[in-house]
């Protein structure tokens, strides 16, 4: 039967969203291999992955499939990780930069290849235009294009003009730009619902409306909620942003955020004047503009984040005013949805992705790069629980901090230390 989404956030993903199957709530008491905290990328790929070698696996989410960061973002995949492959050399050396490179790249084929395999209608398309906001970053850019085709003999990504950066994205308020070929763009709340779909098929069990309270480590794991409790060997904390309370560690080192989108009215004939090669796009701002169209024409526009647990009351107008520093021609347009969501950074932003203990694991922190990163996350875990560890100790290997302050004082010093990158954005 099919499950209306109405009780999604309000957004243009949730009132365009597939049917998906029903999910009950947990009630009583369940055993599993693994059980898994969250029905986001990460939690539903792991559970797809888990499933398809075998083991039995359990998906606790407080609320539905794809409520979260996975199906509110901007819907754009990636090439490399967060950080450049320079500062990945200079962290954690060559070769494991070189690792963290192939893991990216193959994050990106499986993304494709569940899409095609699934038969997932998530509206993929290929291309990522990066805008350069300042004249002299240009040079940086090409060298970086240098660096991935020399050192990782990756071409797919190229350097555009001043004019020719005008032409591909609409605007001329860019000094030059690059675009990169293999990454893409889709709607991720449909992304999510189908990955949920094919995890059911292949064994695993899913289970809304079902909040974890606690998890008590030991042998086995016992993750409680109001309504039962789940045994399992192993635990995976895959809620991301949305962890607050259950694992103090994780808190201290990983920080939600919230950040907003717009949808416009469908432009019709216009939209093709915006991005006529309907790839997605974004800037070299630290506090980053992201935007693509969607399917049916809409401009999907994304800027400006906060750091409190309210949303500004107009988020139509907050993301407005980002939006129209690069397309001012879009004054008249109408603003038909508008919706914030909940990610979660750290303070180097690169994931953060650790086992705790023997049963305990945790990846979350994806900083705005999550659509492929989280569902290689997934398949990564499920490896180590097989006894494969060595993909996922190569995130373990990537140095981890704690915001400072810790777990209470991190809102304040990550506010003083935004607005800073805020100002250095607009000299």
């Amino acid at each position: 039967m099919a499950t209306p989404v109405a009780d999604h956030a309000p957004s243009y993903y949730a009132a365009t969203a597939n049917d998906g199957p029903a999910f009950p709530a947990l009630d009583g008491d369940l055993e599993a291999d693994v059980c898994v905290v969250g029905a986001g990328f990460t939690g539903l790929s792991a559970a797809l992955h888990l499933a398809r070698r075998g083991y039995s696996v359990v998906v606790l989410e407080a609320t539905r499939v794809g409520w979260g960061a996975s199906g509110r973002n901007g819907g754009q995949l990636h090439s490399g990780q967060r950080r450049d492959q320079v500062w990945l050399e200079e962290t954690v050396g060559h070769d494991d930069a070189k690792k963290l490179w192939a893991l990216a790249e193959e994050a990106k084929t499986l993304v494709k290849s569940l899409i095609a395999e699934e038969d997932i209608a998530c509206d993929y398309a290929d291309g990522i235009i990066h805008g350069i906001h300042k004249r002299k970053y240009i040079a940086e850019e090409k060298d970086y294009i240098d660096v991935l085709r020399e050192r990782y003999d990756y071409h797919e990504l190229s350097y555009l003009s001043e004019e020719e950066t005008a032409a591909a994205l609409g605007t001329g308020v860019y000094h030059g730009g690059t675009l990169d070929r293999t990454a893409g763009h889709l709607h991720p709340l449909n992304f999510a619902l189908g990955l949920a779909g094919a995890a059911d098929r292949a064994g695993a069990r899913i289970l809304e409306g079902t909040r974890v309270t606690a998890v008590r480590e030991g042998t086995p794991m016992r993750v409680e909620t109001a309504t039962g409790t789940v045994t399992a060997k192993a635990v995976l904390l895959a809620g991301n942003g949305y962890l607050c309370g259950l694992d103090r560690r994780t808190e201290a080192r990983v920080m939600p955020i919230n950040n907003f989108i717009l949808a416009t009215e469908p432009l019709g004939e216009r939209a093709k004047t915006l991005i006529p090669g309907n790839e997605a796009a974004a800037d070299t701002r630290f506090v980053v503009n992201y935007w693509r169209l969607s399917a049916d024409g809409r401009m999907l526009f994304g800027g400006g984040e906060n750091y409190s647990r309210d949303f500004p009351k107009d988020i139509g107008g907050f993301v407005r005013r980002h939006m129209l520093k690069i397309y001012p021609q879009l004054a008249d347009a109408r603003i038909d949805y508008a919706w914030g969501g909940t990610l979660a950074v750290t303070p180097k932003r690169m994931p953060y992705m650790r086992r705790h203990s023997p049963g305990l694991y945790v990846s979350a922190g994806y900083s705005g790069h999550g659509v492929g990163t989280s569902i290689m996350a997934g398949k990564i875990f499920a490896e180590a629980f097989a006894g494969d560890q060595e993909r996922f100790d190569v995130f373990q290997r990537v140095p981890s901090q704690r915001f400072p302050g810790g777990r209470f004082l991190r809102y304040p010093t990550m506010v003083l230390a935004m607005t800073w990158f805020a100002v250095r954005d607009r000299l």
